[in-house]
Parts: structure tokens; C-alpha cells; sequence
């Protein structure tokens, strides 16, 4: 067990540098010389500061990148985790750049979509289903397996995608929804079937996005769908690799609900009103004015 630990300690923390360090790399070098300019890449956040939207392809790209450099990952993993990453990002990446549409919501989006408007957002539901089954038929083999893996990718990018409404939030959803992968990780023993080590893709990924927390939490930068959706996609990937097939039907479920609840029911206000979750979900962020902002007072 005491080797378990070490040897899988060991390649959690590889695979979460080797995000780590591709994710800030990436960062630099397109922040340096934006494609397209500085203003296509610049949103206004909730508080209507100005923030760039460069973070998400800088951590789809290193979680793509960690996927294949990372020792020890199954190659069926290693393929899927890769694909996701850079399949659910561009398709996210689409909607940063070119939204369209007044639809919100997935209700919203497949609505407009059965009128014959073709939104942006109902493009990505579509690419992000398309990537996931994908994923799902490397990951899995039997043919139901197939479909309720792709199902658990594509749901968990949504749901990743949901929580990045507030600097930071999306991140640390992440974290608190598949740290315990990361932990069992440590304790592998390395097994050679294709779901064992599939923590250290959750490793990568947890990396790659955490690298680029403090421009988040900073109000400089935002995953937007590009990121947000790249993370929860290859999540999903490393969920579906090792589940059961009961565990499987449970994730896709779980997923499909948070996806429906979010339908009627703000996220934003169930944290506020939960002095826990709302401690977590402001922690390291700045909540005050910046100098020389008016304040209410």
C-alpha cells in the first residue's frame, strides 16, 4: 500500500504539472499576441470588469497535451482525454466567439433550434454530444456502455459549463466533483485494464485548469465554454473510463439532473444562501470594489 501510494503520488502530481505547465505556456504565448486582436477575445464579467477569454484555449490545450505526455495513462484514455479536450473546446470556443441568438439554457437552445433558428449555443449542445459519444466508444466497448459514457462526457461538460458564472467557481466544482479520483489515484495499483490510472487524466486536467486560477479569481481572465467545457469534458472521460456499468447509469442520471435543475433553479442563489458553499465559492476571490470603482455606500 505504502508503494501504491508513493508510485501513484507520484504520477498524480506529473500529470497535473505537465497541465500545469503546458496550460501557463499556452496562456503566455496567446496573451502576448491575441489571434485576431486583444477585443475579440475581451468580455465583460458579472461585475462588468474587463476580462479575457484566452484562458480557455490555454487550458483545453495543455489538458490536451498532458492526456498524450502523461506516463501511465491507458492508450484508449489517453486518446479519448485528448480528443475531448480539443473537440469540446472548439465547439465552446464557436459559441465564445461568434454567439448568437437570444435562447439561453439547453431548454432554451433545442426550442429555437425546433423553429429553425440555429443558434450558436444549439451548435455546441450538438458538437459537445457528437464529442462525447465519441469519447464514449474509445472508452468503452459494450454498446450501451458506449452511449451512457458518451452521455457522462457531454453532461459533464455542460454542468462544468454551468458553474462558470463567477471568477474561480467552475474550477473549484471541479475539484470538489472528482478529487476523490484524484485521491484513489494515489493509492492505484497501476492495474492494466483500460479504466485503471484514469485518475491521473483527472490529475491533468485539475492541473492544467488550476494553473490559471489566479488570473481567474484576479478578474483578468475567464474559462468561458471554451475551457469550461474542455474541463468537464475529459472529467467525464475519466469518470466514464473506470465506472461500472451501475456507476455509469448513476453519473449520466446525476449529470441529466443537475443539467435539468439548473433549468429552473439558480445555482448562483442556492450558493449564496449556503454560508458553506458560499465560503468556498468566494475564497480567493476579490469581492470588493477596485480603487477608484464608486461603491453603494
Amino acid at each position: 500500500m505504502a508503494a501504491a501510494g508513493v508510485i501513484g503520488g507520484a504520477g498524480v502530481v506529473s500529470a497535473g504539472a505537465v497541465g500545469a505547465a503546458v496550460a501557463r505556456g499556452a496562456y503566455r504565448v496567446l496573451n502576448a499576441r491575441p489571434p485576431g486582436g486583444r477585443e475579440r477575445w475581451s468580455r465583460k464579467n458579472n461585475r462588468g470588469r474587463d476580462v479575457t477569454l484566452l484562458e480557455g484555449p490555454a487550458v483545453a490545450v495543455g489538458i490536451a497535451t498532458a492526456a498524450l505526455l502523461t506516463p501511465g495513462l491507458p492508450l484508449q484514455v489517453r486518446l479519448a482525454g485528448c480528443g475531448a479536450a480539443l473537440g469540446a473546446g472548439a465547439v465552446g470556443l464557436y459559441d465564445d466567439l461568434n454567439e448568437r441568438g437570444a435562447a439561453k439554457g439547453f431548454r432554451g437552445h433545442l426550442s429555437a433550434l425546433a423553429r429553425g433558428e440555429v443558434t450558436t449555443g444549439a451548435v455546441k449542445i450538438l458538437g459537445i454530444g457528437a464529442v462525447g459519444l465519441a469519447a464514449g466508444a474509445v472508452v468503452r466497448r459494450d454498446p450501451l456502455e458506449r452511449v451512457l459514457a458518451g452521455l457522462v462526457v457531454a453532461g459533464a461538460a455542460n454542468v462544468v459549463n454551468l458553474f462558470d458564472l463567477r471568477p474561480g467557481r467552475a474550477v473549484k466544482a471541479a475539484a470538489v466533483g472528482s478529487g476523490a479520483a484524484v485521491v484513489r489515484e494515489v493509492f492505484a495499483d497501476g492495474g492494466p485494464a483500460s479504466g485503471a490510472r484514469s485518475g491521473l487524466l483527472t490529475a491533468a486536467a485539475l492541473g492544467a485548469a488550476a494553473a490559471l486560477v489566479p488570473e481567474d479569481l484576479g478578474e483578468r481572465a475567464m474559462l468561458g465554454d471554451c475551457g469550461a467545457n474542455a474541463l468537464g469534458a475529459v472529467l467525464g472521460v475519466a469518470a466514464a473510463a473506470r465506472a461500472s456499468r451501475p456507476g455509469l447509469v448513476g453519473l449520466a442520471a446525476g449529470l441529466a439532473a443537475l443539467t435539468a435543475a439548473s433549468e429552473k433553479v439558480s445555482f448562483t442563489k442556492v450558493i449564496a444562501a449556503t454560508p458553506a458553499l458560499r465560503f468556498l465559492d468566494e475564497w480567493g476571490r476579490d469581492t470588493g470594489p477596485k480603487p477608484g470603482e464608486a461603491t453603494d455606500g
